[in-house]
């Protein structure tokens, strides 16, 4: 009797649900090697249908456990069927600043590790990042992005010497008013330098101005896109006159429109 009930532990233990990992993921930290990460499961997942990925990085000082539990963020990846990563970075922070940075290759390995726990559709990978965050999905995209779907960077960005990868979609937020990591405005106050890397990188051509779009009524965006950049890649460019924050139903919008559905908030 005492083995019989041993043996339904083991396996309920073990087996994957429509909930969170038994293991690790929400409250406790994956582990990998000396590192961690945390995940989120979508609500309706099925427990079998390969799931899309949202890579988001963390801001600076703050943790993985924040991401699966934030509104902006997790909030919207799990109404939409989309499985959300938040690593964790060393010291709270991230090394985005060159090219051989070991948060790279880290990054890529616990998309290997999440792979071996859940079916993931690799063919809609999303990387994401707030403040550093958004730094550090630009650098990862930067040395590792051919394989990504799209870069969702918010309030922050880099000027790469060497950019040898890029997503197939770059879609950036930025607030007019942000004092934290302010909006890097070009010659003649250019509004465009955030993305300028990216235009230049994927031989882009003019922008079409789409105008203004709100995903809540509180805050307004202005919207650019570059559709004409070179092998069919895209650069979206997002404008508000708030500051250094996540918009609300930002993140949900855009992953709307990258899966085909209609934006709704939340």
């Amino acid at each position: 009797m005492i083995s019989r009930i041993l043996l339904a532990l083991m396996f309920f233990t073990v087996l994957p649900h429509t909930g969170q990992a038994q293991d690790c993921g929400l409250e406790v930290a994956c582990r990998l090697g000396d590192r961690s990460y945390h995940v989120r499961l979508p609500d309706d997942w099925d427990g079998t249908t390969p799931m899309p990925v949202l890579l988001h990085f963390h801001g600076w000082q703050r943790q993985g456990g924040l991401i699966v539990k934030h509104q902006r963020i997790s909030g919207h990846t799990r109404r939409r069927g989309v499985l959300l990563i938040a690593p964790n970075g060393q010291g709270r922070t991230w090394d985005f600043w060159d090219a051989g940075t070991d948060d790279v290759p880290f990054a890529a390995a616990v998309i290997e590790d999440v792979a071996k726990r859940y079916p993931i559709d690799r063919a809609r990978l999303y990387v994401s990042g707030y403040s550093y965050g958004s730094a550090m999905a630009w650098r990862y995209v930067c040395q590792n992005g051919n394989d990504v779907t799209a870069l969702l960077a918010i309030s922050g960005t880099i000027r790469a010497e060497d950019c040898p990868q890029a997503p197939r979609e770059v879609r950036q937020v930025y607030g007019f008013n942000d004092t934290v990591m302010r909006l890097p405005f070009g010659p003649d106050q250019n509004e465009t330098r955030p993305v300028d890397m990216w235009l230049d990188l994927l031989d882009c051509g003019n922008a079409q101005r789409k105008g203004a779009w709100q995903a809540v009524d509180w805050l307004t965006l202005d919207r650019r896109v570059w559709d004409d950049c070179a092998n069919g890649r895209k650069v979206t460019l997002d404008l508000h006159p708030g500051g250094h924050f996540i918009p609300h139903g930002w993140i949900g919008w855009q992953l709307d429109q990258l899966m085909g559905r209609v934006p709704t908030y939340p």
